[in-house]
């Protein structure tokens, strides 16, 4: 992945952050600032500890016909709250179940309208 990759899924993940803190679902992010540092511990926490949950996790996601890992990405989205200075979890791990499905949800339409725009 390339530097300018990496920046545009970081500031895509950013306003998705940032618009998932005006929803009435429990999660309070301060400032757009805020949301980016949000942003950026979550990645890292996704690229570090997340292979570890999901090892670890495994029976459960084959149990579960990969379900699971709808509970490992809110693990991780409490874990970047906790992190977090400015970012907090209303009503704990529901607001976390709710704010990593919507993150899903708003980055897929985030990156599908990025996708429609035309290239140079």
């Amino acid at each position: 992945m390339d530097i300018v990759s990496l920046a545009i899924a970081w500031l895509v993940t950013s306003v998705s952050f940032f618009i998932i803190s005006k929803l009435p679902i429990g999660v309070d992010i301060d400032t757009f600032g805020k949301a980016m540092v949000s942003a950026a511990v979550f990645g890292l926490l996704n690229a570090l500890v997340r292979p570890l949950f999901v090892v670890f996790g495994f029976p459960f996601v084959l149990v579960t016909f990969g379900l699971f890992m709808i509970v490992i990405n809110a693990a991780i989205f409490g874990l970047a709250a906790w992190l977090v200075e400015g970012f907090r979890l209303r009503w704990g791990i529901w607001s976390a179940l709710l704010g990593a499905v919507a993150l899903g949800f708003i980055n897929s339409i985030l990156y599908q309208l990025l996708s429609t725009l035309p290239s140079r």
